[in-house]
């Protein structure tokens, strides 16, 4: 796990506000029942059998995983996004395009991380399908063969689509609901690539570096997390001296 910084370090001037984390439903856990020990001291209160998040604590996760974020946009660093419920997909995807960066919205593939040259291969065969195509080399097949191999790479497409032109494991990922994405976060653990994680009440967050304990299944309260997190990012990236930039 990454060292935590300072409540000095944490930048609290992030996009998002507690104010606007109520109004997005963010505050909504899961009924105490189903309370990960882990979660306790981010829970403010249970009303009707339901936890209630304490705000003041997300900003300050927020916080402490924007002054992170905008480290690796400081340093151009790969930020993979991961988000498979319907909630996330087009948000994840949509903030991952706005950086140029990977994502996955479809379905994690077992070993993304852990068996990297396996999932380099899949990623290679759809950029020379594309490439390919645009040149015209597709002439080549037959009809039939064409057709086949456009299916093939309409499944390519749907898992690895969004991993074109990542040509390395990332530098960290940004995870919706690191409880459904159990498999992703367990291999960025493995393979030592910290994790920011928006959770819900529910969720073991030992093992996640930047955990933001929120309701991550309300589309406003993922749409303003994400969104402070793609800002960070840009800040991150805005710092970086005028003459350094195009070097880059």
């Amino acid at each position: 796990m990454q060292k935590r910084n300072s409540a000095k370090e944490i930048d609290k001037n992030t996009d998002a506000s507690v104010e606007e984390l109520f109004k997005a439903g963010a505050h909504y856990g899961y009924s105490k029942t189903r309370r990960h020990p882990s979660i306790s001291s981010y829970i403010y209160a249970t009303k009707n059998k339901g936890d209630i998040i304490n705000l003041e604590k997300t900003m300050s996760l927020i916080g402490e995983a924007s002054v992170f974020v905008k480290s690796l946009g400081a340093t151009y660093k790969t930020i993979m996004f991961v988000g498979t419920k319907p909630e996330a997909k087009e948000i994840i995807q949509k903030a991952a395009e706005s950086l140029n960066m990977p994502y996955v919205v479809a379905r994690w593939i077992g070993g993304t991380l852990s068996n990297f040259t396996e999932i380099k291969k899949r990623i290679n065969e759809l950029e020379n399908y594309h490439k390919e195509n645009l040149e015209g080399g597709l002439e080549k097949y037959t009809k039939k063969e064409r057709v086949m191999l456009a299916k093939k790479m309409e499944k390519l497409t749907k898992y690895y689509g969004g991993l074109l032109g990542l040509k390395k494991i990332p530098d960290a990922l940004f995870v919706v609901d690191a409880k459904a994405e159990h498999i992703a976060a367990v291999e960025a653990f493995k393979s030592e690539v910290p994790v920011i994680a928006l959770v819900n009440s529910d969720s073991n967050i030992k093992n996640i570096d930047y955990p933001i304990v929120s309701n991550d299944s309300s589309i406003p309260s993922i749409k303003l997390i994400t969104a402070s997190i793609v800002s960070a990012y840009k800040t991150g990236v805005a710092s970086i001296p005028a003459t350094a930039q195009k070097e880059s």
